[in-house]
């Protein structure tokens, strides 16, 4: 599968998040939606990305914009991750079975790991992509760098 792209439209998806509610990308359609990929729960590198976007979230909702992190994970063990970070807002998702369909279609999954790039793909208020950036997987994304993207696109 291709890399999601700049200019593509971000594929749907139906997946459940860490309290087991179903959220649809399209549920935010009129919102930009800030897809932020993380390769495994309870890694270091990991958490503190997810911490980022719960401590931004003003910022975010003040851009119009939705942040959600995603992984691998189930939505059990993403629940109780949540609740050790001291996540209590933001949606964390699970793209756990099929195992990585999401990332797959995203082309974020790596295969020989059987997990997701560290990534950050925003998607526009229409559904098409406005920015995306891969990251090596032990690299923290600057949230800076990220809320500068939200606030010109």
């Amino acid at each position: 599968m291709d890399r999601i792209k700049v200019g593509d439209y971000a594929p749907d998806f139906l997946l459940k998040d860490n309290r087991g509610e179903e959220i649809r990308l399209t549920d935010y359609k009129g919102k930009k939606v800030l897809l932020s990929w993380h390769p495994l729960a309870w890694t270091s590198v990991c958490a503190e990305q997810m911490k980022a976007l719960e401590a931004n979230l003003a910022e975010f909702e003040s851009n119009n914009t939705v942040p959600l992190g995603l992984s691998i994970d189930s939505y059990p063990c993403k629940n109780a991750w949540a609740k050790e970070l001291g996540i209590a807002t933001v949606k964390l998702l699970a793209d756990f079975w099929p195992h990585g369909e999401i990332a797959q279609k995203y082309g974020l999954f790596r295969q020989q790991e059987g997990f997701s790039e560290r990534a950050n793909v925003l998607v526009g208020e229409d559904g098409k992509v406005l920015w995306v950036k891969i990251y090596p997987i032990p690299e923290l994304p600057d949230i800076a760098e990220v809320l500068e993207q939200v606030k010109k696109a």
